[in-house]
């Protein structure tokens, strides 16, 4: 019977560590969510996107105004200040509103 009490215990113990580790990461998929660049204002990209504030979210939106809609979320590295890992960590929750990605300003 020990035996089927550590076994018990051995799974029970691999399914808490699962558990705290799925609460752990919610935080992080709940904080971030999908937001289109194209049409969003700078405070939803500050909202929505990790390690973007409202200064970095505001050049996203001048950019957007200058060169006209993004056509891939890879255009976002043309933003001063927007990294490689900074893109990555929010491609998942990056859309373009496929409206607008077909026209561009000034070609």
């Amino acid at each position: 019977m020990s035996i089927h009490r550590s076994v018990s215990a051995q799974a029970l113990a691999v399914r808490r560590a699962v558990q705290v580790l799925i609460c752990s990461l919610l935080p992080a998929a709940v904080w971030a969510g999908p937001v289109d660049i194209n049409t969003a204002d700078a405070a939803t990209i500050a909202r929505e996107l990790q390690g973007i504030g409202l200064a970095k979210a505001q050049d996203i939106v001048a950019y957007r105004e200058k060169n006209g809609a993004f056509k891939s979320a890879d255009e976002l590295r043309k933003v001063k200040g927007i990294g490689a890992k900074t893109l990555e960590r929010n491609r998942v929750n990056i859309r373009m509103d496929s409206a607008t990605t077909g026209a561009r300003k000034g070609g």
